[in-house]
């Protein structure tokens, strides 16, 4: 082209292609090579921000004219003529200005390079144009570059001049995905560029900015990370890349690019033409051009994090104003509640009356998928638009539900602008139980007794309802807190066992909750509390305003001493909360069931659940409920000889009120049995002691709650007090004789001498075994072996220590193994069973523990696994478990194949069970 224009032949070519793809940088080499060549060369640059300046862009290019040369004076001076109208320029002068610029032309080639000719003001396009028709006889090279998306009302020009015969169109094409790759790879070579190539073309289309954008950012991450990078990285050179991609596209790509991040996967033509208020055409065809320039696909940006530095760029009251014209156009258009709510609280309160349902609506769909913190935004925008006080305060304590489940520690603020609330009867009943509940969680136990003495006093708060619901609220209190009332759990207003609830309200989930407790306690019916507690537990599913209650209901049934029936109920809610319910509610659950494991001497479920539950949620959240795990693993590490780690525990702070609670009880008896097991006496008999004056001052003297007088008959034992101990263990006797009776007889016994202590012994194991706390089975048959031994008949003596230490030994309970067997000497602690006789190398067996081969001697010889579960004094969970072991280390698939690989030397084994 450059030989035919110096033959006087000019020639103009059209270079289009998407934004970076080079344009501008051929553009530039071709000029260096046009004046290097001597050619005179002429040079513009379009810009959006002057396309309102009629002739800008003509003066700027041909302000390159040569100083001494009147035709640059005259092509100036008819410029800034102004015009009589349109007709006149386009006729007259135009072609006098051409005709001025290309008499320039006759003693050296003239080069005319204009780029980004698309953003030109319309006058400049104009004059183009007809300067272009007239260069086919002259020493002219006209080259302009454009996009080849071009802006509504752009293309005309440029069809003129790609009509004329003299025009030469040059298209630049995307990088291709091989032509990424060897980008990628000359910056990141080996492996990391090989996996990164594909995801590196997916995010940008070939774009050559985006592409540059991707590798800067990737080398950054990759000087960190030593070049290994397996993921592609988006940083601030990606960001700016976007944003000016965006620019260089014009204002309207720009808006359509902010409204289609803003809707998100909302985002259609339609709808993007009302959000920006642009014609559908117009939408649609800023789509296909965003498509083109590596933005978007399928009409959505092709990468998120291209959509981020979109919205991060946006001025944030625009950003807002967009959200909120969104959140009104979904509406309208009756899109989801949690759609228009994901826009609504991107904006300030509009004052708006339909934005309070939609968005309670969403927060309730949003608590459904999980999403507590969404639900919690919604709520807390909700709250701030209310216009009406009773909706307000039903968002409050919606909001409070909200944040209880997902995280207690920022529900103090918030309580505390609901008491006043409560205080002033502005709350519903169910309302009032479900707030006092949360003050008592969190250890505002002052609060809550404050807001149940003023509405006590109330004259106004006085319908059935609201009173039946103080009192519930009261005997909720007076059972987690028996100190801050005067009157007793058991003499508060109890419901009949022939009564149902009316409804599934949350003062009646607590009202049967405190009850049950109340009754399992009262130490004259226990079944009475089994009763209301499987009630409660049968007729509530799990929410918000019932899983305090239902968590209390399992204790209920601890209490009451139906652990397996405790331990039925709390795996099958723990098995319906799932991580959408929260937290708390897992968290809370989870430490009911290792208080359930500990109770049935299984210490290491017991560890795990408690630890899961205090990992759950840090310690401050807990409030006075935290003292239920954290008794649970002191204990569980007490009696498995792990008492630095129950130290660190005891050093659990809270206000030393919160002790005189029910979880503190657990925590005071926790506490006392780690001193007691570290040598601790007198501390021990002092927690004991002082747990027993708490409970007779509360009539809540049961042993199930806190066995108070067998710990301290074990500290006076340990402090060599006989007596006392017998004193204590005879008492408890006399009170309860039917309750516990398997750990008392164990104290009786423990004290005792001679004949007396070997019945008592006896009776005690006979009790446990079938059933209860496999420690305390443990402890029983080791002092019954003591006893033995001590009567004389050592072979007696040593079979009974033998199953006190395998016993201990299932439990976890180590300290209890070295004292029956001091250096881990227990006959049989691990037992070979020799390889099957084939001689076949997949026969080899490994070594059975000795527990191992006692399940699978009694497997084989037809057992179930109940009746295993019940000679083995373990659970059925525990035989099934070490029967898989069992079936791993011998080779074998199904039970019937265990007599074939048992040898007879482990068939001896279950003699003596």
């Amino acid at each position: 082209m450059r030989d035919a224009a110096d033959e006087g032949r000019g020639r103009v070519a059209v270079v289009t292609g998407a934004v970076a793809t080079g344009k501008t940088e051929l553009l530039v080499q071709f000029t260096e090579q046009a004046v290097a060549g001597g050619a005179l060369l002429l040079e513009a640059t379009g810009a959006a921000a002057e396309q309102r300046w009629p002739l800008g862009l003509a003066k700027r290019l041909f302000a390159g004219l040569p100083q001494e040369s009147a035709v640059r004076d005259d092509v100036l001076r008819l410029m800034d003529k102004e015009p009589e109208d349109r007709k006149h320029c386009t006729v007259r002068l135009f072609p006098a200005i051409a005709e001025s610029v290309l008499e320039l032309a006759k003693d050296r080639t003239m080069v005319i390079a204009v780029d980004d000719v698309h953003l030109g003001d319309e006058l400049s396009l104009q004059l183009l144009t007809s300067l272009a028709h007239r260069v086919r006889s002259a020493r002219v090279l006209m080259v302009v570059t454009a996009s080849s998306q071009l802006p509504q009302g752009r293309s005309a020009p440029l069809g003129e001049l790609l009509s004329q015969p003299h025009c030469r169109r040059l298209r630049l094409q995307p990088l291709s995905e091989d032509g990424v790759a060897r980008m990628l790879a000359q910056c990141l070579p080996g492996p990391a560029s090989e996996a990164l190539a594909a995801d590196l073309y997916a995010a940008t289309s070939g774009n050559p900015l985006l592409v540059r954008a991707l590798l800067e950012d990737q080398l950054a991450y990759g000087d960190e990370h030593e070049g290994t990078a397996a993921a592609l990285t988006r940083g601030e050179s990606y960001a700016g890349a976007v944003i000016e991609t965006l620019h260089r596209c014009g204002p309207e790509a720009l808006a359509l690019a902010r409204g289609t991040a803003v809707l998100a996967t909302a985002a259609t033509a339609t709808l993007l033409s009302r959000l920006l208020d642009l014609p559908t055409r117009v939408i649609e065809a800023g789509v296909r051009g965003l498509a083109h320039n590596g933005l978007f696909r399928h009409g959505r940006f092709r990468d998120e994090a291209g959509a981020r530095a979109v919205l991060d760029a946006v001025p944030e009251a625009e950003l807002a104003g967009l959200h909120h014209r969104a959140a009104v156009l979904l509406r309208n258009d009756g899109a989801a509640a949690s759609e228009v709510a994901r826009h609504l609280i991107r904006t300030a309160p509009q004052g708006e009356e339909w934005t309070v349902p939609v968005l309670r609506e969403a927060a309730e769909y949003a608590l459904l998928d999980g999403d507590a913190t969404f639900a919690r935004d919604c709520l807390t925008l909700a709250q701030k638009c209310s216009t009406r006080e009773q909706e307000r305060i039903a968002v409050q304590v919606r909001l409070a539900n909200v944040l209880w489940r997902s995280n207690p520690s920022a529900l103090g603020e918030h309580l505390s602008t609901l008491v006043p609330e409560m205080t002033q009867e502005r709350l519903t009943p169910d309302e009032l139980i479900v707030c006092v509940g949360y003050l008592i969680w969190g250890g505002w136990l002052d609060q809550a007794a404050t807001v149940l003495e003023v509405l006590e006093r109330s004259a106004t708060w006085s319908s059935a309802e609201q009173r039946e619901a103080l009192a519930v609220a009261r005997q909720w209190l007076a059972v987690i807190s028996p100190a801050h009332l005067a009157v007793a759990p058991g003499e508060l207003p109890d419901v009949s066992l022939a009564s149902e609830p009316l409804g599934d309200t949350a003062y009646i989930a607590h009202q049967h909750a405190a009850s049950a407790v109340s009754a399992a306690l009262s130490g004259d019916s226990p079944q009475r509390g089994v009763i209301l507690a499987t009630r409660l537990l049968q007729r509530f599913r799990l929410s918000d305003g019932s899983v305090w209650p239902l968590a209390l209901a399992l204790f209920a049934l601890l209490y009451a001493g139906s652990t397996d029936l405790a331990q039925s109920w709390c795996d099958r809610l723990l098995a319906e909360c799932d991580e959408r319910y929260g937290l708390t509610w897992q968290a809370l659950l989870t430490a009911v069931r290792g208080e359930i494991a500990r109770r049935q001497g299984d210490l290491v479920t017991a560890a795990d659940h408690a630890e899961s539950a205090l990992a759950a949620l840090p310690r401050q959240a807990w409030g006075v409920a935290a003292y239920f795990p954290l008794a649970t693993l002191v204990l569980a590490y007490t009696e498995m000889g792990r008492y630095d780690d129950a130290m660190e525990l005891l050093n659990h702070t809270a206000p030393e009120s919160h002790l005189d609670t029910l979880p503190g009880l657990h925590f005071r008896r926790a506490r006392g049995r780690w001193y007691l097991a570290t040598g601790r006496f007198h501390a021990a008999l002092g927690d004991f002691l002082m747990c027993g004056d708490l409970m007779r001052r509360w009539h809540m003297d049961a042993p199930e709650l806190v066995p108070w007088r067998i710990d301290a008959a074990d500290a006076w034992l340990a402090i060599s007090e006989p007596k006392k101990a017998l004193a204590l263990a005879e008492e408890q006797r006399s009170l309860s004789p039917a309750r516990e009776r398997g750990m008392m007889l164990r104290a009786l016994g423990t004290a005792g001498t001679g004949r007396e202590r070997l019945e008592a012994l006896e009776e005690a194991v006979g009790i446990l075994r079938n059933g209860g706390d496999r420690v305390q089975l443990a402890m029983a048959l080791g002092e019954l072996g003591r006893g033995y031994r001590a009567a004389g008949d050592v072979h007696r003596g040593r079979m009974f220590a033998h199953k006190a230490w395998h016993t201990a030994k299932l439990c976890g309970a180590e300290p209890l193994c070295q004292r029956l067997f001091p250096g881990d000497t227990a006959p049989d602690n691990r037992i070979e069973i020799p390889a099957q006789s084939t001689g076949s190398p997949n026969a080899a067996a490994e070594a059975l523990t000795g527990a191992e081969a006692r399940v699978a001697v009694l497997a084989a010889h037809g057992h179930t696994n109940r009746e295993i579960a019940a000679k083995l004094y373990v659970t059925v969970s525990t035989v099934e478990q070490h029967l898989t072991r069992i079936y791993r280390k011998l080779r074998v698939q199904r039970r019937r194949d265990l007599p074939k690989t048992l040898s007879s030397r482990v068939g001896g084994l279950c003699a003596d069970l």
